[in-house]
């Protein structure tokens, strides 16, 4: 057999293995897709579940971070006045004011 032949033997086969993984990956997202279409039939929300499902993916630390980033751009646009964790955060940035002050 030729080089050409053989190169392209294997090109074939490399081609063939991602077609039919495309095939398993276009099955699993049909149904990935009848899941969350059943989840939203039994009343839950299928945009926050995504959310869920996305965070759980990321490690602990990453998390963290994204959600301290969010609180912390929500704060600055004012999306948390008046609850809990806008309070919070409000006593915080107070005290990590004072420290750099002294």
């Amino acid at each position: 057999m030729t080089k050409s032949g053989f190169a392209a033997g294997h090109l074939r086969s490399f081609i063939e293995r991602i077609e039919r993984l495309e095939e398993e990956k276009a099955t699993l997202t049909a149904d990935i897709s009848e899941v969350y279409k059943e989840a939203k039939g039994q009343g839950f929300d299928t945009k926050i579940m995504r959310q869920v499902v996305r965070l759980r993916k990321m490690e602990t630390a990453d998390r963290q971070e994204a959600e301290a980033i969010l609180d912390l751009y929500k704060t600055a646009l004012g999306m948390l006045d008046g609850t809990p964790l806008g309070e919070a955060a409000i006593v915080r940035l107070a005290r990590e004011k004072q420290g750099a002050a002294a």
